[in-house]
């Protein structure tokens, strides 16, 4: 069963004008590598995408994502982002504004990006046969727990306390099939450390 595209929290989006072509253009040129790749793209059967990219906007809290419903679109552009403002992950709300609502998952980028100052771009792909491979082999999050909720974003500061995700910067998500979370310093190494594995 698919469990993807979906917003699980509450969402306050404020329509607004595109971001500036500029602010999103190496994020964008990113997420449509990865949608050559078919990490990001969209399940026709089910009617729903899957995957989505963000940065860190300077030193806030704020990151531009990926929108929801956005992996059917080959190659997308400034109008296909919106901005995070704020995030509440204990009361499961998110703050957003842009031409497009925020990602499915903005909530778990939000919680990743709240591990370390450091973290600069997440990216959150699909791959089945890089899932099962690395299942366990990597920080997993638990089976019991479904994207885009409080419990995921929890669940990610465990691995980051408890195991080397810190270090490696890439995680499986055990309760979400085909689901593969890597964060970096920059979008590049965030998106490499999905790609090189497929090597």
């Amino acid at each position: 069963m698919i469990d993807e595209g979906y917003t699980k929290y509450e969402c306050d989006w404020v329509q607004t004008p595109a971001l500036p072509v500029d602010a999103v253009a190496e994020l964008n040129a990113w997420r449509n590598r990865l949608h050559q790749q078919g990490l990001i793209g969209y399940y026709p059967e089910h009617g729903v995408g899957y995957g989505n990219v963000s940065i860190r906007v300077g030193d806030s809290d704020r990151f531009i994502i990926s929108g929801t419903q956005t992996g059917h679109i080959e190659e997308t552009d400034e109008t296909h982002y919106g901005l995070v403002v704020r995030c509440d992950i204990g009361g499961n709300r998110v703050h957003c504004e842009g031409p497009v609502q925020a990602s499915s998952e903005a909530l778990t980028h939000a919680a990743i990006y709240a591990l370390d100052p450091a973290i600069r771009a997440v990216v959150h792909v699909h791959d089945m046969a890089l899932w099962h491979e690395l299942m366990d082999r990597i920080p997993t999050t638990s089976r019991q727990i479904s994207y885009g909720t409080p419990e995921m974003a929890i669940e990610f500061r465990r691995l980051y306390d408890e195991t080397d995700f810190a270090a490696r910067g890439i995680a499986v998500m055990g309760g979400h099939e085909e689901g593969i979370v890597s964060f970096g310093l920059d979008i590049e190494q965030a998106a490499q450390r999905v790609l090189q594995r497929r090597d």
